[in-house]
């Protein structure tokens, strides 16, 4: 057996999850139950993610409110009437990354890229999910990799994941594709940086969990930008982590945003 058919197999073997979330309502479980459901029966490719990836790769079992699943673009829309056909109300609540299928007083998320547009989930977030049981039913969950990327811009004054990325990476290094995560941070690789270095800083003792390569290559590129000249137009990406805790930096300070024109910076 090669050892790609062999990871093939690993892929495609029930994965015994570590622990579940609990559900803040409890009379949230026959929804979330049919929900699984109106999903598998659509045949329309989808990934279990946020809290219930979390907890499945982690051990740690926390309360939430609802759970998310990620498809791709192309795929949401097709979600979403698949579920209003069968009388749910639904909800495109941001047209670049977010749907929602509601009944009642409960929900779930149909996500399919971050809200800064980092992060379109592709046909690759699938060839590395792995299988588990929900709710009597067998369904892909997200890979160690994806579940990482899709926390490390989650840093708002009312949300930070950078726990949940940590602790990712603690119980689940040995599942994590690094070149992977290394090729979707490429051109935001000093926010996978501080993301390994706050990991190291959280458990000294575990720092062999980061590939020796990896920290390598981000430190060379760090010291690579330490030679070059500081750039010309003013930049702020925090608005990449919160729009609104650097809203001031776009609209009075100068700076530019994500896109768009900013000042020049003064010698």
């Amino acid at each position: 057996m090669t050892a790609q058919s062999a990871e093939q197999d690993d892929h495609d073997t029930l994965m015994k999850v570590k622990a579940v979330p609990e559900l803040i309502d409890p009379d949230a479980e026959p929804f979330v139950t049919q929900a699984v459901h109106e999903l598998v029966e659509s045949h329309i490719p989808f990934l279990v993610a946020g809290t219930y990836a979390v907890c499945a790769y982690t051990g740690i079992s926390r309360r939430t409110k609802d759970f998310d699943i990620f498809c791709k673009a192309g795929d949401y829309a097709r979600i979403l009437g698949h579920f209003k056909s069968r009388g749910y109300a639904v909800e495109v609540e941001d047209e670049r990354w977010l749907g929602k299928v509601l009944k009642g007083s409960h929900f779930f998320d149909v996500i399919f890229a971050s809200s800064n547009g980092t992060m379109p989930v592709g046909d690759d977030w699938f060839e590395d999910a792995r299988k588990v049981e929900m709710c009597g039913h067998t369904v892909r969950i997200v890979s160690p990799t994806e579940l990482v990327w899709s926390k490390c811009f989650v840093q708002l004054r009312h949300r930070y994941d950078g726990a949940d990325v940590a602790h990712v990476i603690l119980k689940a290094h040995d599942s994590i594709d690094w070149r992977k995560l290394l090729a979707y941070l490429e051109v935001h690789w000093e926010v996978l940086l501080i993301h390994l270095l706050n990991f190291r800083w959280i458990y000294p003792t575990e720092r062999d969990k980061i590939p020796r390569w990896l920290l390598d290559e981000l430190l060379d590129r760090l010291r690579a930008q330490q030679e070059l000249p500081l750039p010309q137009m003013k930049i702020c990406r925090g608005r990449m982590y919160s729009r609104v805790d650097f809203e001031i930096d776009v609209k009075e300070w100068g700076f530019a945003d994500v896109g768009g024109e900013g000042e020049l910076r003064g010698d």
